[in-house]
């Protein structure tokens, strides 16, 4: 699964910033959030319609959470927390 939520996860990103008019950067796992092109309103976005395909939002599940510096801390992430999530 974790293949799938990183295509689903990929997929968002790429269809919210064509959507949005952003020129998305390189999506490695070393790629600085920040830097991936998408806006506030963007990841916003992302994060909506990523609960609605995968079931979770890591972002209100947990007040322990640290947001995520890089595009592979966001993926792992949601991995980490579909798996808790299905266990």
């Amino acid at each position: 699964m974790a293949a799938s939520i990183r295509t689903t996860i990929i997929s968002q990103f790429e269809q919210v910033a064509a959507e949005q008019r952003h020129k998305l950067a390189s999506l490695t796992d070393e790629r600085p959030l920040m830097e991936s092109g998408l806006d506030s309103l963007a990841f916003a976005i992302v994060v909506a319609r990523l609960e609605d395909s995968l079931g979770i939002d890591p972002f209100s599940a947990s007040e322990e959470l640290q947001f995520p510096v890089t595009f592979g801390d966001f993926i792992h992430m949601y991995e980490k927390m579909y798996e808790n999530a299905t266990t």
